[in-house]
């Protein structure tokens, strides 16, 4: 007989599946690396910032030595970005870093925690990786329904994830409804407010979520330079609190879980006004560029606010898979979303003019 190791509920656990690797792809169908276009995991297509690489250049002459496990100048640098203390900042590998340590600080096995449907698959792996109940709300026109995520907080919620924009069907929230959400929700229940895409929102959308850390002690934003500031593959996030729930999220994590590379090019990437702002620029082009064609082939899709689109590919349960294989083939990488619980849709990230046109016309060759 086998010997079963661990809880049931880390067992249970299905791991995360990120996009498909270029190169996995070239292997899978033959194809030219060069040729493929991935458009499956909301990169930034413009690649990383010029001063950020230079910046890790500088930094390679210490790579024989541990980084700063406190993240001294980095937090000096979101400190002076976000006029916050640096004893509020707490940083992660990767925003994804965050949001787990968030778990595994707040909720012990049994206890709850809230999120909604068709919202970040790292909400529930978090959730059974410390045991947590997951108490999935319905979602409200593909996004958060925070009337009935208030409603379904009990005597044993301990988190509340809330993205906004909302990954992966690109939905928005109005800052007025989340103050309210803030406003009602238990002091004890902690609120992770989960900012990934935050810099993509046009100007008249942006608002100000630090200002709601000041006010409620129970709110933790989540922040992540591996989108609109082009370093995914450094993995660099921060978190933001106040201390008491930040001493907490620092006591849990791993020593030197942000690399130097990653640290240097942070600094110089969230200086980098110009490269925010062409990033942006590039993205609004692209949102209008993907939905147009979208219009155009009678395709449903959900208006989005991140750096992606969720499009349905066709009626049936297989649509999504089918036309995903179909892309593959032709060299062009997107996301099912079946794990979501939806079949029928898949999601492409907003890249470069000339891989968004390679992506319209294969996706109209395939329905055609």
């Amino acid at each position: 007989m086998s010997i079963q190791f661990g809880p049931d509920y880390v067992r249970a656990i299905a791991p995360y599946q990120g996009g498909k690797p270029i190169a996995e792809v070239a292997r899978e169908f033959g194809l030219d690396e060069a040729k493929i276009i991935k458009l499956a995991s909301n990169e930034n297509p413009l690649g990383m910032p010029e001063s950020a690489r230079q910046a890790m250049l500088a930094a390679m002459n210490e790579l024989g030595r541990y980084p700063d496990s406190n993240g001294y100048e980095l937090k000096q640098t979101i400190t002076a970005k976000y006029g916050v203390p640096a004893d509020w900042v707490t940083l992660g590998n990767g925003s994804n870093d965050i949001l787990e340590l968030a778990a595994h600080a707040f909720v012990q096995p049994g206890q709850a925690v809230i999120y909604a449907q068709y919202s970040f698959a790292v909400y529930a792996l978090a959730t059974q990786a410390v045991g947590g109940r997951a108490d999935v709300v319905p979602a409200k026109n593909y996004g958060h329904d925070l009337g009935a995520m208030l409603e379904a907080v009990t005597g044993d919620t301990r988190l509340v994830f809330i993205a906004n924009p909302n990954n992966p069907t690109g939905t928005f929230i109005a800052p007025g409804e989340i103050e309210a959400f803030l406003r009602k929700v238990p002091a004890n229940v902690v609120v992770v407010l989960d900012e990934a895409y935050n810099e993509y929102l046009a100007p008249e959308l942006q608002y100000d979520s630090i200002a709601w850390v000041r006010q409620y002690p129970n709110l933790l934003v989540s922040r992540t330079l591996s989108k609109a500031y082009g370093l995914a593959g450094l993995r660099i996030g921060f978190g933001i609190a106040q201390p008491g729930i930040t001493d907490l999220l620092n006591r849990i994590r791993q020593p030197f879980n942000v690399n130097s590379m990653a640290q240097a090019a942070a600094i110089a990437a969230l200086n980098d006004d110009a490269f925010l702002r062409r990033s942006a620029q590039i993205n609004t082009d692209g949102y209008r560029q993907l939905t147009q064609a979208f219009i155009e082939m009678d395709l449903e899709y959900v208006p989005s606010y991140g750096n992606f689109v969720l499009f349905r590919a066709g009626s049936d349960d297989a649509a999504g898979a089918r036309i995903n294989l179909e892309l593959l083939r032709r060299g062009i990488i997107v996301r099912p979303v079946g794990n979501y619980g939806m079949p029928q849709w898949l999601r492409v990230s907003i890249g470069l003019p000339e891989e968004n046109a390679a992506f319209i016309a294969a996706l109209k060759e395939i329905l055609s």
